[in-house]
């Protein structure tokens, strides 16, 4: 079997990952909700009257969230093709997955409200 190489690896890379996008938008709810959140918020960032850095980190923030929550929708996947059977190992890959999420919530709502209350409303 021939190996891919070059730029039709490259093409394919980008396939198999809008495949995965694609797929935890059609299977994932959690995936949705942080997308609707995304598209909501990510709007607002070039509307306010931020820094270029304070930007960036909002930007950067939102997509965070998106992003574990590709890597936590993807450790959930594998695990339940393992097996369907409970395993205490199994439980606390999918809650350590899961904790990643809040902590990055958590971390997005520190960021924006940081910005945009304290920043931009208390700055006035």
């Amino acid at each position: 079997m021939q190996k891919n190489t070059g730029i039709r690896r490259i093409r394919l890379a980008g396939v198999y990952a809008f495949n995965g996008i694609r797929a935890a938008i059609h299977h994932e709810a959690a995936f949705r909700q942080e997308l609707i959140l995304a598209l909501v918020f990510l709007p607002l960032v070039f509307l306010l009257d931020v820094s270029r850095v304070e930007r960036v980190l909002l930007v950067s923030v939102t997509a965070l969230v998106l992003i574990v929550e590709l890597v936590n929708s993807a450790v959930e996947a594998v695990v339940d093709r393992v097996s369907a059977e409970h395993h205490l190992l199994s439980g606390r890959a999918k809650d350590m997955g899961s904790g990643a999420v809040l902590m990055t919530l958590a971390l997005w709502l520190y960021v924006w409200v940081d910005i945009v209350v304290f920043g931009i409303w208390f700055a006035a």
